[in-house]
């Protein structure tokens, strides 16, 4: 497997080794061995799977008291996935990392705990599945707002389908204000 360091301290754009033929591929998506020697040791507790449509765009999530360390991958369809820093403490605060993950491609994206994390679908349809270090408590969500003007993430789409609730996320600098 190969691992490709970001911008983003912890961040890591994961490539597994796809063997494949005329019959089709085979990958492992996790072995516990070789993502401890990658630098991610947490354990995972929670696994998910979301499918959604062309241009939905889910984010920017995080958990404020129990935050979420999230291997994230795509196994139908295609993604443009990015992780902020929302860590005021941070020399990187509002940086962004953005990654396409596809069924193509197989990349993952490792999103230590602390980091906002959201995708919109690049394809008609796209399954993605996220291996969690922590539980999932909606009282303890937050969010950020997707379009933020100063973290000026290039969505790939134009017009995204929103949820009600990230229509109305705050911006990074009411986020840092109220933390």
């Amino acid at each position: 497997m190969n691992i490709i360091k970001t911008a983003l301290s912890g961040v890591l754009i994961i490539e597994p080794k796809v063997f494949g033929d005329q019959r089709g591929f085979f990958l492992e998506s996790f072995q516990t061995e070789r993502y401890c020697d990658a630098g991610i040791v947490q354990p995972f507790v929670q696994d998910n799977h979301s499918r959604s449509e062309y241009g939905v765009l889910r984010g920017l999530h995080f958990q404020r008291t129990r935050p979420q360390g999230k291997l994230v991958s795509v196994s139908r369809g295609s993604v443009y996935d990015v992780a902020v820093d929302i860590n005021p403490e941070s020399p990187t605060c509002g940086q962004f990392v953005g990654v396409e993950l596809n069924e193509d491609n197989h990349r993952q994206l490792w999103i230590p705990p602390g980091y906002a994390h959201g995708f919109c679908v690049l394809s008609n349809v796209a399954d993605f599945h996220y291996k969690c270090t922590e539980l999932y408590y909606p009282e303890d969500e937050g969010g950020l707002i997707w379009n933020d003007p100063e973290v000026r993430i290039p969505w790939p789409v134009s017009n995204p389908k929103l949820s009600t609730k990230d229509q109305c996320n705050p911006t990074l600098q009411k986020l840092l204000k109220n933390s």
